[in-house]
């Protein structure tokens, strides 16, 4: 059998003449007397809907509008009587696919209609299985790219770590030779951790500043500094060389992507809030509050570990040097805060 189409006539004469008529060219034909029983006989099984406009209880616009609640897809040819016109385009406005007169009597040109609003019936099918397919396929190439993505971000956690391990490798190898760093990066990071925490930083900037830390004189693993272990005082050129070690740390972690908040801490960790430092000069807004946290507790550490050119000071005369460069060099309010964990011997276990 051919294509399936639904007739709807209250008229028994009509309807049994056009079932006949489909069922002349080979149409499998399912006819019922009402609009209400087109509603209840519907199905997507069907490809086209004939429908009489004048029925009694739901007219043929009542229909219509019915099978547009229920999404109905079916194109619906409506059979009109003859002078009707105004009911033709009634019905193409309420969105009929076509119109045929009745009685009928050129049965070709019936046939081309029927014809026609089937061959719509299937562009209709066909592309609402192709957007099936498409969703389909856009789902499942969501899902593979959810997955390789998890899959990406895995190894791209893994890379991290094991470039962080590397380079906490050669930061310790490089403590070790020499007794009076030995333990800085350590306590820079532990103290900037315990300011970190008490000014209740976010999750991810704790880990920025962790990271920062650990690495913030990286650019010594580059630079000769045995100058720092004779006796006495550094000269001018020695100072001079010791200064080039953030810009030299911030190019050794450029081309890892994923540090870049943490090049531009180690970059400044020893500029100033006043714009007196090294090396670019900057200071005020320009110093994020990473930035200050590491140079107060680069600096804290500095003044209370021994040099071979310097004695170290005290806790008491560190804290004097923190509050009297507050405003100037350090950040005040962060300068505070360190100087009560200090003073709330929270840097005890450092030691």
């Amino acid at each position: 059998m051919g294509a399936k189409i639904l007739i709807a006539d209250d008229d028994d004469l009509v309807r049994n003449a056009v079932e006949k008529i489909l069922t002349m060219f080979d149409y499998d034909v399912v006819a019922v007397a009402s609009g209400k029983a087109v509603l209840e006989t519907i199905s997507d099984d069907f490809d086209v809907i004939i429908l009489d406009i004048n029925m009694p209880d739901m007219d043929g616009f009542q229909t219509i509008e019915g099978l547009n609640r229920q999404h109905c897809d079916v194109p619906v040819l409506f059979l009109t009587g003859a002078g009707s016109m105004d009911y033709a385009i009634k019905a193409i406005n309420l969105g009929a696919y076509d119109f045929l007169t009745k009685p009928i009597e050129d049965i070709e040109l019936f046939h081309v209609k029927v014809k026609r609003a089937v061959e719509k019936r299937g562009y209709i099918l066909n592309e609402k299985n192709h957007r099936q397919n498409l969703e389909h396929e856009v789902r499942e190439k969501t899902r593979e790219l959810a997955e390789k993505n998890v899959l990406l971000q895995r190894y791209s956690l893994q890379l991290e770590e094991a470039t962080v391990q590397v380079m906490s490798s050669l930061q310790t190898a490089m403590e070790e030779k020499d007794m009076y760093t030995a333990g800085h990066t350590r306590r820079v990071t532990q103290y900037s951790q315990l300011l970190g925490q008490e000014i209740i930083l976010s999750r991810e900037d704790m880990k920025v500043l962790e990271r920062a830390s650990h690495f913030h004189d990286i650019g010594k693993l580059v630079i000769d500094l045995s100058c720092i272990q004779k006796p006495g005082k550094l000269t001018a050129e020695e100072w001079a060389l010791i200064k080039k070690h953030p810009e030299v740390g911030a190019n050794i972690i450029q081309p890892l992507k994923f540090t870049e908040r943490e090049r531009s801490i180690i970059l400044h960790h020893h500029e100033r809030l006043d714009g007196h430092g090294y090396p670019d000069g900057i200071g005020g807004d320009d110093l994020d509050t990473l930035t200050r946290i590491i140079t107060i507790a680069d600096s804290y550490d500095a003044m209370t570990s021994r040099r071979n050119y310097r004695r170290n000071l005290t806790t008491m005369d560190a804290v004097s040097e923190l509050r009297r460069c507050s405003g100037t060099q350090f950040d005040p309010e962060l300068a505070e805060a360190f100087i009560g964990i200090v003073f709330a011997n929270k840097t005890a276990a450092v030691h």
